[in-house]
């Protein structure tokens, strides 16, 4: 059975017990370098590897393992697939809003998993990679959708801190969205039929 969201939050803060001082500086500079890299206009060509090397950090954490800032640059050790899977979901969920904006939405959704199926499956086809990813999110993307709402009310509440909220913030999400990837593979694997309404809690 899916793991309901309001565990999945306390898992990802219970991960992060301990290591947030890490988890702030690691996805600082993470962004530090995506910002940089986005003025030079090859964002879409190193995004990928950033992302890969951002979500390698943070399962590393979900999964109790050693989480160390520069494995945000594990992803270019994976450079080409990382790449590739990033461009393609670029270029689906952009057209999908240039539809009708909502198929983009459902596409954003269906391919949310793919670096964390890359992370796990370094070897794996971008266009495998992006199966995997809408197999999983297949029933889910409600719930994922639910779970990030959660951080709405916090990103607010983080503007009145100049900013700086921001810096706890951002790496919960991402060590929250680790969680829910490791909840969802646990319950392919398992077989798991979900009822979703029950699992958003």
């Amino acid at each position: 059975m899916a793991t309901p969201n309001s565990q999945i939050l306390s898992q990802a803060r219970a991960a992060l017990s301990g290591k947030w001082g890490r988890a702030v500086i690691t996805f600082f500079i993470y962004f530090l370098v995506l910002c940089a890299v986005s003025c030079t206009g090859i964002g879409v060509l190193i995004g990928g590897p950033l992302a890969l090397g951002a979500a390698i950090f943070s399962l590393n954490i979900v999964r109790g393992r050693e989480a160390e800032t520069g494995q945000i640059f594990r992803g270019f050790d994976n450079f080409v697939n990382a790449m590739a899977v990033f461009v393609l979901m670029v270029v689906i969920v952009t057209v999908g809003l240039l539809l009708f904006v909502i198929p983009g939405i459902i596409a954003a959704y269906m391919l949310s998993m793919s670096i964390y199926v890359l992370a796990d499956h370094p070897d794996m086809s971008p266009t495998d990679v992006l199966r995997t990813s809408r197999s999983m999110m297949d029933g889910y993307k409600l719930k994922l959708f639910t779970l990030q709402l959660r951080f709405v009310l916090l990103a607010i509440l983080c503007t009145f801190t100049l900013g700086i909220g921001y810096l706890w913030l951002i790496p919960y999400m991402q060590v929250t969205q680790a969680r829910f990837y490791d909840d969802l593979k646990a319950a392919r694997e398992q077989g798991t039929v979900v009822n979703e309404i029950n699992s958003i809690q």
